[in-house]
């Protein structure tokens, strides 16, 4: 609390103090005025007026009263004297007015208004802060100065009073603490304050009644007078009177004390069985409310019915005062004593509040039929008493004998008559009441007579009052001073996961300690107290039920979708199983301002979770999607769908980020054209990344088919670049020289050397090369001009894989149509249903859908194609010329790759894998994709290459085997293993030749390398001729150039 808010809130406070201290000083008066009235009534003195003939009235009704009126200025003194803080603020209250009174104008107040405001202070501190608020009632002067009659001194009256009183508490004494007990413990209450006013009037003790008074503690061992304010009636008889009771008294009193504490031990071992026991009462008797309301009342049966109505009733109130007896006794008798509870204990009281709110649940239900049946019920019992007044009227009417007391009694029951001829209020049982206790002297009624009349007379009190009485026993704001249980209620609840729904009584029991707090005083709002109070609830609700809820069905979900890993043991039959869908079945809970609903909470809750783990992993949004579907079926939940992008485990590299960062993809990948799978050159990790066909497929469905498009248009764009440093390195002088030397020397030489280029020719090419320079990392200028050609074949492998994942894409999507040949139109299915626009709007956009995706699976667009048909025209115009020598240099370039593939082979072995590659093929596809470019493959085809290659490694294989086969004679082991060698090191480089001739030929495939540019060219004439034939109509083709923009 910040400082100085405990004054503000005492200044509050003042007025409703002012407003007690009235409302205690009205009671003074009221209860001097009884007490006279009643010594006037019963007087001693003979000189006094006779007002009436009180010889055998009593008027028990009238003492009653007043020891309710006494019982409340006690309650007042106790919940002061509980109030710690109360006490404490007033202190500081004081002394910050201490220092106001010593510089007034400084707090803007006036010096001549401070005095009257510290007497009143003054004044409120000795009234109500003394706990003398019962002590000073009861120490009035009674007696006044100028009256005849002294009312201490009245003997009659004080035998009258003493005798209401044992008459008063013999009906308590009977009741209290069994299972008929209605109201006994307020009237205990009221009998107690009775007895010490009498004792302070008259000065005399009763020492029988007093020790029956304290035998009743041992009962009973303490009253709630109000919702935590728990009061000890032997510790306040002893404080009262005192100076009366003798020292042997104290050792009934140490028992009584010994009395509490095992009753707390005993209620700990016997709660459970309470709570088994008023479980089965509660429930029948809910069982016969709701058969009794829904049954048709028996019009020949109608008095048997309402009497069995009204038992039933009473039996309702009955439970609900010894529930809230059993509740509210044992929770504030532990605070009191200030023992530790047990959390069995703590369960089986909640229970007990469970059964109480259900007490007055059933009754709000079936309220209409209720008020219905008490409107009977009273008029029934009404007859009942006025026929047994009736009987006592005609006896006194047949007595001839006229007396006045006679008279009076005759005038009591017509009273009483005529208040019960009329509706059952309040005051109308009160006249009743009053007027039959001058009507039963003389032996008016029989005793079992009078007994049945009084019997009547307390239903119909009960049965008046049936929804009132209700409402303040099964009151729980008592809850507010031990909301520090329900933690453990909600543990239990959540533990249990059986029968969840009862927490909507607890809910409502919780509900009850609102409308106390409407009405605080010391704070600036109401609202401040209520906030507090629901935010300390539902931070108790969240942590102690719904948040552990959430994480247990997260958590399964997680481990039912991941059962095919090795998880902990989850047979129900070894680990035992908790079934949460009980929490689902919960209607949403009112309490306060709004309605908290267990399933909506989780279901945001997982809601919540799956959207943000999908987002910080998409290829993780089939396993949530799945979890998701799982919630729905276990639990019904009602999820929402993410609606993110999908990917799946095997996404691996995204096509948008190879796309941005082409460049650097297709120098850091290698190809495999044969499986269609990009692999990483070098990791940092102990794996290898790979790209295949099912990620690019999963990327497009991540992003749309769009993106192929964009791809392709990156890859040109990339290739733009890389064909510009080619044609740099072709136009180079010593590169151009020496190709043209080649050539020529190709064209004088070819019959000689039977059409084939010599491996000699091309193995000088690249060693003269070499002789031109080396990087720092040791490549020659052929090196990096393989590599670039590497480079560019990746490129187009990526745009093959491309195609291949959008066809790929295309086909799962469509995998679900029956048959791609025979599509049903679907618009025109609902057009002739007749179905609304929006219907026919759905199934014009799923028939489009269906369109796009047959094209699609059906062709796909020839990407390759566009590429050459791009960059043809530039390589092939005259002013490029230095490229048609591009042919020649492609025997160098594969003798460098084989050397350098073949070293990748063997760094496999090898502990350092550094630069250690199986696959390469992306040089095959540069070398297939510029010599269609180029138009070259007839002239690369003339050089006859790989037969020249084949031809030169078998010969020195054979020359080799010849060798050793004369060297076996000589058997010189040094030699053979030399030879064994070299052998090997042949068969290895025609291995590797022979694999890059046939990824040469595969690639030449793609770029049809059995036509030429002029065929192709005749080709694609003879297409359109026959698509512009009358009958086709107008064919709508795009050109490449326009495709690639």
């Amino acid at each position: 609390m910040a400082e100085g808010e405990s004054q503000i809130q005492m200044g509050r406070l003042i007025s409703f103090l002012q407003e007690l201290s009235c409302f205690v000083t009205r009671c003074y008066e009221v209860v001097m005025n009884i007490v006279q009235q009643l010594a006037s009534l019963y007087t001693s003195s003979k000189t006094a007026p006779k007002i009436v003939e009180t010889t055998g009235v009593h008027f028990q009704t009238v003492y009653e009263h007043l020891g309710e009126l006494l019982a409340v200025l006690l309650t007042l003194d106790e919940i002061i004297e509980t109030h710690v803080t109360l006490k404490d603020h007033w202190i500081t209250y004081k002394r910050l007015l201490k220092s106001v009174h010593h510089n007034p104008s400084k707090f803007g107040i006036a010096e001549e208004k401070l005095k009257p405001f510290e007497k009143l202070l003054l004044k409120l501190e000795r009234q109500l802060l003394s706990r003398m608020i019962f002590q000073a009632c009861v120490e009035q002067h009674f007696d006044k100065i100028n009256e005849p009659t002294s009312v201490s001194k009245n003997s009659t009256f004080a035998e009258e009073f003493a005798y209401n009183i044992r008459t008063i508490f013999s009906n308590v004494e009977s009741k209290i603490g069994e299972p008929s007990e209605i109201d006994q413990r307020d009237k205990y209450t009221g009998t107690c304050a009775l007895f010490v006013l009498h004792f302070q009037i008259f000065r005399t003790l009763d020492k029988k009644l007093y020790k029956s008074l304290l035998d009743i503690c041992k009962k009973v061992p303490a009253i709630t007078l109000a919702a935590n304010v728990i009061w000890y009636a032997d510790q306040f008889l002893m404080d009262k009177m005192a100076s009366a009771v003798k020292l042997t008294e104290k050792k009934n009193l140490q028992s009584i004390k010994n009395q509490r504490e095992n009753f707390l031990q005993q209620k700990a071992q016997t709660l459970s069985k309470d709570v088994q026991s008023y479980y089965l009462f509660i429930s029948s008797w809910m069982m016969k409310m709701e058969s009794i309301m829904s049954k048709v009342q028996n019009s020949d049966n109608f008095a048997e019915d309402l009497s069995s109505r009204c038992n039933v009733f009473i039996q309702g109130i009955l439970y609900a005062t010894s529930l809230r007896n059993i509740v509210r006794t044992t929770m504030n008798l532990y605070v009191s004593m200030q023992k530790p509870m047990t959390k069995t204990s703590v369960k089986a009281l909640c229970r007990l509040v469970e059964l109480l709110k259900a007490i007055e649940h059933t009754v709000h239900r079936r309220t209409m039929i209720i008020a219905d049946s008490v409107c009977h019920i009273a008029q029934y019992l009404q007859h009942q008493a006025l026929n047994s007044i009736s009987i006592a009227k005609k006896r006194v009417i047949s007595d001839k004998k006229y007396s006045e007391r006679r008279l009076d009694v005759l005038s009591a029951l017509v009273l009483a008559e005529n208040a019960l001829n009329g509706p059952s209020t309040k005051e109308r049982r009160l006249v009743v009441a009053l007027a039959l206790s001058v009507g039963t002297q003389m032996k008016t009624f029989r005793d079992e007579e009078l007994l049945v009349l009084l019997v009547v007379l307390k239903k119909l009190d009960v049965i008046s009052e049936l929804k009132e009485r209700i409402q303040v026993l099964c009151n729980c704001n008592f809850l507010y001073w031990h909301r520090t249980i329900f933690p453990i209620y909600l543990d239990d609840i959540y533990d249990s996961a059986v029968d969840s729904a009862r927490i909507h009584y607890m809910f409502s029991a919780l509900r009850d300690c609102v409308p106390p707090m409407m009405h605080a005083r010391h704070l600036e709002s109401t609202h401040m107290l209520l906030e507090a109070f629901d935010k300390e609830i539902m931070a108790m609700l969240n942590e102690h039920l719904l948040d552990k809820l959430c994480k247990e069905i997260e958590n399964d979900l997680r481990l039912s979708v991941h059962t095919h890993l090795k998880l902990d043991d989850r047979n129900p039959f070894r680990v035992g199983i908790k079934d949460l869908s009980d929490f689902f079945s919960i209607k949403p809970i009112r309490f306060l301002n709004r309605f908290i609903d267990v399933k909506a909470y989780v279901t945001h809750y997982l809601d919540k979770n799956f959207y943000n783990l999908t987002t910080v992993a998409i290829h993780d949004w089939a396993t949530y999607s799945e979890m998701r579907n799982l919630a729905t079926q276990r639990y019904s939940l009602s999820m929402t769908e993410a609606h993110l992008p999908s990917q799946t485990l095997e996404q691996g590299l995204d096509v948008l980020e190879i796309m941005r960062n082409i460049h650097v993809f297709v120098s850091r990948y290698l190809y495999n054209l044969n499986n269609q799978i990009f692999i990483e050159r070098t990791s940092n990790s102990n794996h290898l990344n790979t790209i295949n066909i099912r990620h690019v497929a999963n990327s497009i469905r991540t992003h749309g088919t769009g993106i192929m498009n964009t791809t392709v248009n990156f890859t040109y764009q990339f290739l733009r670049k890389k064909f510009y440093i080619f044609s740099q390195f072709m136009y180079d002088e010593h590169i151009k020289s020496r190709l043209i030397k080649d050539i020529r020397f190709f064209k004088e030489t070819k019959d000689q050397n039977d059409q084939k280029y010599p491996f000699d020719r091309a193995d000088k090419f690249n060693r003269g090369i070499r002789k031109l320079g080396l990087t720092p990392e040791g490549q020659s200028y052929l090196d990096q001009f393989r590599q670039l050609i590497s480079q560019i074949g990746n490129a187009m492998g990526y745009v093959r894989m491309i195609r291949s994942g959008g066809l790929h894409c295309c086909s799962n999507a469509i995998r679900f149509v029956p048959d791609l040949e025979d599509i049903v139109n679907f618009e025109e299915l609902v057009k002739e249903e007749e179905l609304s626009e929006e219907t026919q709007t759905a199934a014009r956009q799923l028939d489009s859908v269906l369109t796009d995706l047959t094209r699609n699976s059906a062709e796909g667009t020839e990407y390759f194609k566009m590429l050459v048909d791009v960059f043809s025209p530039e390589f092939r115009s005259s002013k490029n010329m230095h490229l048609r020598n591009f042919y020649i240099i492609v025997p160098p370039l594969t003798l460098n790759f084989v050397d350098h593939s073949i070293s990748c082979k063997e760094k496999l072995n090898k502990k350092n894998k550094f630069g250690a590659a199986f696959t390469d093929d992306g040089f095959a596809m540069g070398i297939a994709y510029i010599l269609k470019l180029l138009d070259q493959y007839q002239e690369f085809d003339s050089l006859h290459w790989f037969q020249s290659v084949r031809e030169k490694y078998l010969k020195e294989k054979h020359a080799i085997v010849k060798q050793q086969n004369v060297q076996s004679t000589n058997q010189d082991e040094k030699l053979m293993q030399t030879m064994n060698l070299t052998q090997k090191r042949l068969e290895i480089h025609l291995q590797e030749f022979e694999l890059l001739y046939f990824s040469l030929s595969s690639a030449r495939i793609f770029f049809r390398g059995d036509q030429t540019a002029a065929e192709e060219s005749q080709e694609e004439k003879e297409k359109e001729d026959e698509t512009l034939k009358p009958g086709n109509g107008n064919a709508n083709n795009l050109s490449p150039e326009s495709a690639m923009k």
